[in-house]
């Protein structure tokens, strides 16, 4: 049976190890690798305060993936009349649970809950294999801004 819903307080444990297990694997780290305790409380921090939602999916009872959305507020505009935007982040499916439409389950539920908070944009940065569920759920490619990253010494 597979179940998929909003993470609550008491599941940051389960939020914090699919978070460190998925960012092993992005990163191509070794499963031994140590983060820095510092980005363990930042993100505990940010699930349990900062505006999110998280959806979490298990599989009879077996944590299968997460996905998460964090909400930022700008100054209205035309184009986004509230200010609220959406970045989506950490969509992650375990291995064994992957093309069974679980992604795109979360990413459904989460696409309804940033229109429900009053986004009127949702963005995120597309790795090659997600791009055909993006793709699918309507997302396009967009070049319209640029960054600037902090430089760390």
């Amino acid at each position: 049976m597979t179940e998929i819903r909003i993470a609550r307080t008491d599941d940051i444990d389960i939020l914090m190890e699919t978070r460190l297990e998925m960012l092993k694997i992005v990163n191509g780290l070794d499963e031994g690798y140590v983060f820095s305790e510092e980005l363990k409380d930042e993100s505990r921090r940010y699930f349990l305060e900062g505006d999110q939602t998280t959806v979490l999916a298990f599989v009879d009872g077996d944590l299968a993936g997460c996905a998460s959305a964090s909400y930022i507020k700008i100054m209205p505009t035309f184009s986004h009349p509230t200010g609220k935007r959406a970045h989506v982040m950490n969509v992650y499916t375990r291995d064994r649970y992957r093309r069974q439409g679980i992604a795109y389950k979360m990413m459904t539920m989460l696409i309804e809950d940033a229109w429900a908070k009053g986004a009127t944009e949702i963005s995120l940065d597309a790795t090659s294999s997600g791009r055909p569920l993006y793709e699918k759920l309507g997302f396009t490619d967009s070049d319209e801004c640029m960054v600037m990253v902090r430089k760390t010494v």
